[in-house]
């Protein structure tokens, strides 16, 4: 591809998601929409969607930033949902919707059939995180579908392996496809145990954050490179080192968290925005070369597919919600109690997404009927952003969820702070004891200041406003805070156009006020 092309694909890509966020509409949504417009605007070239681009390009930094921003403690808490969700239903996805597909397809074998069902099989991950963040849905219910979108794909495409080559008749028989499927999972999982460690141990000890996150963008395609080359799992090589680092992501220099944090979101934003771009953007692909399945017939297996789908997802989290629970006691007691509005809303949440044409994309042009597999493919996937997006922000509303307490949280992040404030409180009048330690007194009293205002700054957020601006204690402060260090860079500014000091000064001065700014910011809204 041509550079003007790509980088008119990410624009526009980032503009409409700019957009986006000044609307009622889902990121996902509108880029689809875009797409779907702009593929048939005079003088917009052709994207086609290349699988060897996207998955082992675009899929493992997309993986890697929402593993690492996912909790592990809360995965290994929700585990058994978490496995029925990512092993269990995309297994049972690939069986329902290659079955449908069988009997509604006149010509079409049951094998690629399955190869289809393989395809269609997993939602989304970056569907599935970017719209739960956007409708703030409850904790558990949001844990389940990362998790579960963290998983499926690895799952998926082992699947789509094992029904392909039953579909090109080099099948090894069940035995055959039990083993490669232990094989990619098993060897994904252990690569990345493999590589987890090393790795973080790199992380502490570059204390230089320019190559800490050339190392940090390097990881994902490492993890999932190593994996691939022994005919592993990269998508779990790359899940299972994520999540160690994100855990442990504590023990690397602050600076590097900082500048990583940042990277990464531009990181994901851009890729976010692009990945849906590109699936509106190849309708033009998909529908060329139909034939024989143009017109209302291919629109009748579209539908049925897509109703199999929905229907399936249904059928399978019900049951694997409540029946686990009437079977084990051990399960009831460890998990906490649900109602039907939990599993509504994760077989609604059940959006298809670009993994899903990547992978339909790397099917062998020797596959029969393979453009119609593409076709039915693409319409699921838009089915599925279209129908189940957008109306998936009313359904939680009608059935009134609880939404997140943010009194309880905000009081027992005060709760934590102020403990932690109480040992550091004790460490600093341990260290000024010390004769090596020894300070002007404002300089140690600046120290109790600031351990003081951070003590209560979490506090704050629990008072009342202020009846005159609305505002609470802690908005007025960061503005007024904000305004004090803007006073500071305008005089700075003026001192180096009248020559009283340089740029590289300038840029010094300008930076440690940044830093100021970001703490008082981060502390504040924490």
């Amino acid at each position: 591809m041509e550079v003007l092309p790509l980088v008119a694909l990410v624009a526009g890509s980032a503009a409409v998601a700019g957009l986006a966020r000044r609307t009622p509409v889902p990121a996902p949504l509108l880029l689809v929409a875009a797409g779907l417009i702009a593929a048939y605007i005079p003088g917009v070239p052709s994207y086609a969607l290349d699988p060897h681009i996207v998955l082992p390009l675009l899929l493992p930094p997309l993986l890697h930033t929402a593993a690492v921003d996912s909790s592990y403690l809360d995965l290994r808490a929700n585990i058994r949902p978490v496995a029925l969700l990512s092993v269990g239903y995309v297994l049972f996805a690939t069986l329902a919707v290659g079955y449908a597909a069988y009997l509604v397809v006149p010509g079409l074998s049951l094998p690629v059939a399955l190869v289809l069902g393989a395809v269609i099989a997993p939602p989304d991950a970056v569907a599935a995180t970017a719209i739960a963040r956007k409708l703030g849905l409850p904790n558990r219910i949001t844990t389940i579908l990362q998790g579960e979108s963290l998983v499926n794909d690895a799952t998926a495409i082992t699947a789509y392996k094992v029904t392909l080559a039953a579909a090109v008749g080099v099948s090894a028989g069940w035995a055959g496809g039990i083993a490669e499927f232990l094989l990619a999972s098993v060897g994904g999982v252990g690569v990345g145990l493999v590589l987890m460690v090393p790795i973080h141990h790199m992380r502490k000890r570059l204390r230089e954050p320019l190559l800490q996150n050339t190392l940090s963008l390097l990881i994902p395609f490492v993890a999932y490179a190593a994996a691939e080359r022994v005919h592993a799992s990269g998508v779990l090589a790359v899940v299972v080192v994520a999540l160690y680092l994100g855990h442990r992501n504590w023990q690397v220099d602050f600076a590097t968290r900082l500048q990583e944090e940042a990277v990464w979101k531009m990181v994901a934003f851009i890729l976010e925005s692009v990945v849906f771009a590109l699936i509106g953007l190849q309708l033009p692909v998909v529908l060329k070369g139909l034939g024989e399945y143009e017109g209302l017939h291919a629109a009748w297996y579209a539908l049925a597919v897509f109703l199999t789908v929905v229907v399936a997802r249904f059928l399978w989290v019900f049951p694997a919600t409540f029946l686990p629970r009437v079977l084990s006691e051990r399960i009831r007691a460890r998990e906490p109690d649900t109602n039907w509005k939990a599993p509504v809303i994760v077989g609604w949440a059940g959006m298809r997404g670009v993994v899903s044409l990547a992978i339909a994309f790397s099917v062998p042009m020797s596959v029969p009927h393979r453009n119609l597999l593409l076709f039915l493919t693409f319409t699921t996937v838009i089915g599925t952003l279209v129908v189940q997006g957008l109306t998936l922000p009313p359904l939680i509303r009608l059935l009134r969820l609880p939404p997140r307490d943010v009194h309880a949280e905000t009081l027992a992040e005060a709760q934590a702070q102020s403990e932690a404030s109480r040992a550091a409180e004790q460490r600093l009048t341990e260290l000024l004891e010390l004769p090596e330690n020894a300070l002007p007194p404002p300089l140690a009293d600046r120290l109790r200041t600031v351990l003081e205002r951070r003590r209560n700054a979490v506090w704050e957020r629990l008072g009342e406003v202020n009846p005159v601006t609305g505002e609470s204690a802690d908005d007025i402060y960061r503005r007024l805070a904000g305004e004090m260090i803007e006073a500071e860079r305008e005089v700075f500014v003026s001192l180096r156009d009248r020559r009283r000091i340089d740029d590289e000064m300038l840029r010094a001065l300008l930076h440690r006020l940044d830093l100021e700014e970001a703490a008082a910011y981060r502390e504040e809204s924490a």
